[in-house]
């Protein structure tokens, strides 16, 4: 036999067999990327964190089970912390991003209303804790509060705007009242009239996922949108 020809025939079928295993580890890659859910971590308070009920009753909970059922690939990472505020919230922002979540709900500002904080100084906190966010490459959502109408209302006016002011200067998506349909509910809340029990927890997650549905059908148009094309200048 030719050496030549009987080389050239060997080293054609290492190339043939080096492009199948680079098909095949393309395959698998394309398949891990598939696969891999989206990471949506909630930056809150107690009401993330399930204060007064169990950790499967909790919202983040919840809410992963409600996408699931949905057909949503979404892994929720609860970062909720009873009693935080939104100073708080500002300073664990570097241990949040540790689990490098692709999206963080911002769920907190209602301890601060609990304390009589100073609205300005709220949203002081919550605009850099957005600005952080989104320097990290995070995307963000923001999930509004209301003050408790016996505080007043100059401090409700000043306060209750706080998210949708934010929601417009950052670009971000906003649900505005975190509560809705559950606040001031006997029915839906625990005996100190603050915090869900787990009937109020399913009206908060049935009433919240739409809002989130719509934001990770956006989420993956953009991810997968093709780089914008500036015009090159002469």
């Amino acid at each position: 036999m030719n050496l030549m020809t009987g080389y050239g025939r060997f080293a054609a079928a290492v190339n043939s067999l080096l492009l199948a295993i680079l098909w095949l580890g393309m395959c698998l890659v394309g398949a891990n990327a598939q696969t891999a859910p989206i990471k949506l971590a909630i930056l809150g308070d107690s009401l993330a964190a399930g204060y007064g009920v169990s950790p499967a009753q909790a919202m983040p909970a919840r809410l992963e089970a409600a996408l699931k059922k949905a057909g949503r690939n979404v892994a929720i990472i609860n970062h909720g912390v009873s009693g935080d505020t939104t100073a708080g919230g500002l300073e664990r922002i570097d241990w949040m991003m540790a689990d490098k979540p692709d999206i963080v709900i911002v769920e907190l500002g209602g301890n601060d209303v609990l304390r009589g904080t100073d609205p300005a100084t709220t949203e002081r906190n919550l605009d850099g804790i957005i600005t952080k966010l989104k320097a990290a490459g995070v995307t963000v959502w923001l999930a509004g509060m209301l003050a408790p109408r016996n505080y007043g209302s100059e401090y409700a006016q000043q306060f209750d705007g706080i998210y949708k002011r934010l929601a417009d200067k950052h670009g971000v998506s906003l649900y505005p009242f975190f509560l809705d349909g559950v606040a001031a509910d006997p029915a839906l809340n625990q005996p100190d009239g603050i915090h869900p029990n787990p009937k109020g927890v399913d009206v908060i997650v049935e009433r919240i996922l739409p809002f989130v549905t719509k934001n990770l059908d956006d989420f993956a148009a953009s991810a997968h949108a093709p780089p914008v094309r500036r015009p090159v200048r002469p």
